[in-house]
């Protein structure tokens, strides 16, 4: 309760009660909060004092939310803000977008106030793990992005910088799903119209190394791969 009372989340809907609703369980939970109707004041308040974590809807009515999250993983000085989306959206493209501008999570209208402050808890938990540069997979994956090394059941792994790649890409955003083409921008490969396959080819090596850590990486059908804490 103590490291929840030191963290000030922001809350960005224009939805009055959406707002009340969140905020007083986050408040019970041991958070404070501040809300906001529209993005501009949201951006005021940011200027002079910066939340540990942003939940922002993306139906504003004077800035769309995937604007307002491009704009922030854009400047540096507020890129490693965590941010969840808040939408009545439930579009899959639309959160295939949000992950990809850098968003943490994703949470859709009607939703459970429960699941919701697990959510922030487990964000802002990966959030202090990503500032020591460890990431970890349930209990048998872990990544050292400092010494650049990977261990699966304790033993280290060694991978080929690209497999490093795709699973550090994979594990900073788990439960997220990444296209193939976002794969493939992200090692940055050449023709991708062509190397599309590439990936599978990648994600099937590394499973390999990874051995029964590798059941960890999920393939989503039709869209790409995933990597959660459930094997």
């Amino acid at each position: 309760m103590e490291i929840a009372k030191k963290k000030l989340i922001a809350i960005v809907d224009d939805e009055p009660d959406i707002l009340k609703l969140v905020s007083v369980n986050l408040k019970n939970a041991g958070y404070k909060t501040k809300t906001f109707l529209n993005a501009n004041s949201f951006f005021d308040f940011l200027r002079n004092k910066e939340p540990a974590l942003i939940i922002l809807d993306l139906m504003l009515p004077d800035l769309d939310g995937i604007e307002v999250c491009k704009s922030l993983k854009s400047n540096k000085q507020y890129a490693s803000i965590p941010i969840i989306m808040l939408t009545a959206k439930a579009d899959e493209s639309d959160k295939i977008v949000g992950l990809e501008l850098g968003a943490d999570d994703y949470i859709t209208k009607p939703f459970s106030p429960k699941e919701l402050v697990a959510r922030v808890k487990v964000v802002l938990r990966r959030q202090i793990s990503n500032d020591e540069k460890i990431l970890r997979i349930g209990n048998m994956l872990e990544l050292d992005l400092n010494r650049y090394e990977v261990y699966a059941e304790g033993k280290n792994v060694k991978l080929t910088a690209t497999e490093f790649k795709i699973l550090k890409l994979l594990a900073a955003r788990k439960g997220w799903a990444f296209s193939r083409e976002s794969i493939l921008d992200h090692i940055d490969i050449g023709d991708k119209g062509v190397l599309d396959r590439t990936v599978d080819v990648h994600i099937k090596n590394l499973r390999a190394h990874l051995g029964a850590a590798g059941k960890y990486i999920k393939n989503i059908r039709t869209v790409g791969y995933k990597i959660d804490d459930e094997i």
